[in-house]
């Protein structure tokens, strides 16, 4: 081989851009490789902004379901079931009507009746109860049990009653 090698009578006089010498560094394998990198961070932003979006919703509104909402967009996201996402969609623009505050309110007020002390007339109706029926039973003493129609209290009529 001659050391004045010429080029050969096919090839082109210019090379593109692209085409890089030997030990140069590829320019366009980089600029891809940023872009590729880019866009699949980015679908993934996307991807998990519209998987929380049910969560989001629920938790927005201040809904009762937050919870279940955010358990279906969990085994959504790991079992990737779509059905259990639907699920949570649907569930977070449903409004559940809440049944526990008004059983906690009627607890609540039951309690308070149930603490609440009779008043002193009743008190006194039932010392005098308690008195005659000791005179009509001798043989009974303060710690005998007695049976649930001797123990008869005094009805009392609330203020709707009056």
């Amino acid at each position: 081989m001659a050391t004045g090698a010429s080029q050969n009578p096919l090839a082109t006089e210019h090379v593109p851009f692209f085409i890089t010498p030997p030990g140069g560094s590829d320019v366009l394998f980089h600029a891809v490789a940023w872009f590729v990198l880019l866009c699949v961070i980015g679908l993934g932003v996307i991807f998990f902004t519209i998987h929380t979006l049910p969560e989001r919703m629920a938790h927005r509104t201040k809904k009762v379901q937050l919870d279940f909402v955010a358990i279906l967009g969990l085994i959504a996201l790991f079992t990737n079931e779509h059905i259990y996402w639907i699920a949570a969609l649907i569930l977070a623009f449903i409004d559940l009507p809440d049944f526990l505050t008004p059983v906690q309110r009627i607890a609540s007020a039951v309690e308070t009746i149930a603490v609440q002390e009779p008043p002193v007339e009743a008190q006194e109706n039932e010392s005098h109860a308690e008195a005659s029926e000791e005179a009509d039973h001798p043989d009974a003493g303060p710690n005998s049990k007695r049976s649930l129609a001797d123990a008869v209290l005094p009805v009392q009529k609330g203020s709707a009653h009056a």
